[in-house]
């Protein structure tokens, strides 16, 4: 202690200041350089997003906004909110990320405390099975078939249930409860602990970080997916948002013509060139509105993703 710290005549303790050298100081500034130019690299995009669809919608469909926006308006947000079935969309993918990630992360934590349990029937045996699962799948039409047969084809569950086991998660709870002190499950067995006791109250409480990288895989998976709509989904109140989406900025100059006869909008706001719709302000305000909510739920999650990666990661 006496080494890092001194004491002034008052008995004040004082932390010796660290030294730069020509080097470090070197260093640093290329360091933070390179980190704030990718910083603005990844948030760009969003902010251009953002920009274009409160600005005129004719300067942006003429590609003039890029930096600032210009003839600020907010009359996109309210123009798309008027789109046919946008709400239960909404609805539909706050459901389906909500349930599925939940079922998601259980299953993976269960499985993947069993698979560390040697008394486990045949444990070897399930463990390779469900891992050679991420290697070979029966494909998209017998795919089909399965869920046809099961009564899943335009039904909620489609979402849900064919993503509730993945493989990948399972190794990664499997992993970081072994890497785990085995004395904690050894003492609560001598205590007269069950399986389900063990797993409830030691378990999960030390996997947290592990559980909640899983719930951003999941969530973010589950946000972002189309293509089991695309596929399996015909009834139109059970479209997801990204699916909207989708076909959204396909049929965007159809769109654009649907909402400037909406009769929701004067004749005056129609012929009014800021506030007009165009194909590029439809893609972009769909684009932004289906954007933000995952954007708001990973931060609560990021504090947890680097150390649920890496512990386990290395043994020894």
């Amino acid at each position: 202690m006496a080494a890092l710290t001194k004491e002034n005549p008052a008995g004040t303790v004082l932390r010796k200041r660290k030294k730069y050298t020509a080097g470090n100081i070197i260093f640093n500034i290329i360091n933070y350089t390179i980190f704030i130019i990718l910083t603005i690299l990844c948030v760009y995009p969003f902010y251009y997003l953002f920009i274009n669809t409160i600005s005129s919608n004719q300067l942006s469909a003429n590609g003039e906004i890029n930096w600032f926006p210009r003839k600020i308006q907010w009359t996109n947000y309210a123009n798309v909110f008027k789109l046919s079935g946008l709400p239960n969309a909404f609805l539909i993918s706050i459901l389906r990320t909500a349930i599925g990630t939940l079922l998601t992360v259980a299953a993976s934590a269960y499985l993947g405390y069993m698979f560390t349990q040697e008394k486990m029937w045949k444990r070897k045996f399930w463990y390779r099975f469900v891992v050679i699962t991420m290697y070979f799948n029966a494909g998209l039409i017998p795919g089909f078939i399965i869920n046809y047969n099961l009564g899943l084809v335009n039904n909620f569950w489609v979402y849900i249930l064919p993503a509730v086991v993945q493989p990948f998660n399972i190794i990664l709870v499997k992993t970081y409860i072994e890497s785990t002190p085995k004395s904690l499950q050894e003492a609560a067995q001598i205590d007269g602990a069950g399986v389900l006791e063990i797993f409830g109250k030691i378990v999960l409480p030390i996997c947290t970080p592990i559980l909640a990288t899983i719930a951003i895989f999941s969530a973010v998976g589950q946000w972002n997916s189309f293509q089991d709509t695309l596929i399996y989904i015909t009834d139109s109140k059970l479209y997801s948002l990204q699916y909207l989406l989708y076909t959204y900025i396909n049929e965007a100059n159809s769109l654009a013509t649907l909402i400037q006869n909406s009769p929701g909008l004067s004749g005056s706001a129609i012929a009014n060139l800021a506030t007009k719709q165009t194909p590029t302000s439809i893609q972009m305000t769909v684009s932004i509105i289906v954007t933000i909510p995952i954007l708001i739920v990973y931060p609560f999650f990021q504090r947890y993703f680097v150390k649920g990666i890496m512990i386990g990661a290395v043994k020894g």
